[in-house]
């Protein structure tokens, strides 16, 4: 590890994370050069409405572009490569390669090049068949949602989900399909799952679990998806939603470690000069004493402050402790998760078939992890406390104190 500090620093990844690395390198006083290298053409945009008010009938809510671009745009000495992508690196001798045949050295270099989304063989052939990843996706599906299009959903995870919801909001309701038995068990288990699927039947969206895809049928538009149940879904709009895997192709025989993502040790560095941040990045997370690589807005823009600071002064690199947090929003309604959904929750207040709830994980006489159903005001009280390494007692003392105020409200 070089422990001077470096002349050019590249970025490769230009959502989130690239942004925020950037950020935070001139805010911490770097005035060398930095190249950013971004496969989408657009300048970093805010995702998370992508699924969400982007698709809500009327005029588009969303302001596509992160204010902080200026940074990028203003900076005489920062390279914007956008419409660009990394095909190649050589991390012994700090060189990247890229797709417009250019090759680039640097002293040293953080990799945000987050995940691309599952695709279903065949799939391409078809118009009307999509993921949701980027602001070209999203407008294809607000495209089919304006013209009316009959949805159909595969994979019950929360994107699909918010896509649902989506649909249902604008009086057409989708149908959801999902190869598991219930949706959502590695993301809040099963009970919670079941619960959460009950807002579909609740605002008429169809679910089908434990049946899967056979085919999409049509020949140059999707007209129907075959089930192995033997039935089909007349659709006109196909969204797949079956997860995604982190965008480390390119760096393939680079000499870093890669397994599900880019290895790092706690303090986000892979080797030879090279940190990584974002959905691409798999590190020890001391606070839980496991490995993990987190598909989460929130991280994403934390850990590349935490991976661009270590970056620039190594000698003087700390551990990135994260307590893991998402939200989303389905037909009007918020579910926050904040930890780790180890085992079955504990619900401590309302109920999972009411209006509004908390539920607690615990592993051991530890309290783990958080999910809420438009709790809003609950969410952070237990992030904090599961980063503090709270006992599972003194989480259900909050809980007891929280109820005795909500129910004299």
């Amino acid at each position: 590890m070089n422990t001077e500090s470096p002349a050019h620093v590249v970025i490769v990844g230009a959502s989130l994370a690239g942004l925020r690395a950037v950020e935070t390198a001139r805010d911490s006083g770097f005035k060398g050069r930095i190249t950013l290298i971004g496969e989408e053409p657009h300048l970093p945009y805010d995702r998370p409405p992508l699924s969400k008010e982007f698709l809500q009938e009327g005029p588009p809510t969303t302001a596509h572009h992160l204010p902080e671009v200026d940074t990028l745009v203003d900076d005489p000495n920062i390279d914007l490569a956008l419409g660009t992508r990394a095909t190649g690196m050589d991390a012994s001798n700090h060189l990247i390669r890229t797709s417009d045949g250019f090759e680039i050295l640097y002293d040293a270099a953080l990799i945000a090049t987050g995940v691309r989304a599952r695709v279903l063989p065949g799939s391409d052939r078809l118009a009307g068949v999509h993921v949701l990843r980027t602001l070209d996706d999203a407008g294809a599906i607000r495209a089919g949602l304006d013209a009316g299009a009959r949805v159909v959903v595969i994979g019950g995870g929360f994107i699909g989900a918010e896509v649902a919801s989506a649909a249902a909001r604008r009086g057409r309701p989708a149908v959801v399909v999902e190869a598991a038995a219930t949706p959502l068990v590695r993301a809040v288990g099963t009970t919670a799952g079941a619960a959460l699927a009950g807002l579909h039947a609740r605002h008429g969206t169809e679910l089908h679990c434990g049946v899967g895809v056979t085919a999409l049928l049509g020949n140059s538009r999707v007209e129907a998806v075959a089930l192995d149940d033997g039935s089909e879904i007349p659709a006109d709009l196909v969204v797949v939603g079956i997860g995604a895997d982190p965008a480390t192709d390119w760096l393939r025989g680079s000499g870093l470690t890669l397994d599900n993502g880019v290895v790092c040790n706690e303090n986000m560095y892979a080797g030879d000069d090279v940190w990584a941040a974002g959905d691409v990045a798999r590190w020890n997370n001391p606070l839980f004493g496991r490995h993990m690589r987190l598909e989460h807005w929130t991280n994403a823009g934390e850990q590349a402050v935490h991976a661009m600071t270590n970056l620039l002064d190594p000698l003087e690199a700390t551990a990135y402790q994260h307590v893991p947090y998402f939200w989303s929003d389905w037909y009007g309604r918020r579910i926050q998760f904040a930890g780790l959904p180890i085992g079955e929750p504990t619900v401590v207040s309302g109920a999972f078939d009411g209006d509004e709830f908390v539920a607690l994980y615990r592993e051991d006489d530890r309290l783990v992890g958080v999910l809420t159903l438009d709790r809003r005001g609950d969410i952070m009280k237990y992030r904090t406390r599961i980063a503090r390494g709270a006992d599972w007692e003194s989480a259900l003392e909050i809980a007891r104190k929280r109820n005795k105020s909500v129910s004299h409200a």
